[in-house]
């Protein structure tokens, strides 16, 4: 794999981070207006999008091995020790927008897990409001609590 095979591979990891991130920003207005079948649609698209960026990743994992063959999991930062010129320049820029994308993602990501999670406290209390549970069926002291004779409560008494 060459160089210029590497800053292709490393166009399109940006370019489907970009687009997973608008994903995520859609996702966020689907959260707040509660539509769940666009949400599922999201969630489907969001994981097309992760098994690109797995593929991708692997084309650029293998350039790496094979570029630095003593490093165990060489990253893009090793990559650009061994790669010169403009050709390091472009990858360094590409790997700076991937991080920033990234953490952009992580961050709305982590926005539309604390809104979900809100969601869901908000149902389960819609729930109890509406259908409130009874604190206790039970006649008398509670089960496994042995009574003054010794004998386990809840046991029929056939001497009474």
């Amino acid at each position: 794999m060459s160089t210029e095979s590497l800053i292709n591979t490393m166009e399109k990891l940006l370019k489907l981070h970009q687009s997973l991130y608008e994903l995520s920003t859609k996702k966020t207005d689907i959260v707040i207006k509660g539509d769940m079948d666009a949400l599922n649609q999201i969630i489907k698209d969001e994981q097309a999008h992760i098994a690109a960026i797995n593929k991708f990743e692997n084309e650029r994992q293998k350039f790496a091995e094979a570029h630095l063959p003593g490093v165990n999991h060489p990253s893009l930062s090793d990559c650009l020790e061994v790669v010169g010129g403009t050709h390091k320049e472009t990858l360094n820029r590409l790997r700076t927008e991937l991080l920033v994308v990234v953490t952009q993602i992580k961050d709305k990501n982590e926005l539309n897990q604390q809104m979900i999670y809100q969601s869901l406290q908000f149902v389960k209390l819609s729930l109890h409001l509406f259908a409130p549970q009874p604190e206790d069926f039970n006649y008398g002291p509670t089960a496994g609590k042995t009574s003054e004779q010794g004998q386990a409560l809840g046991l029929f008494n056939s001497k009474v």
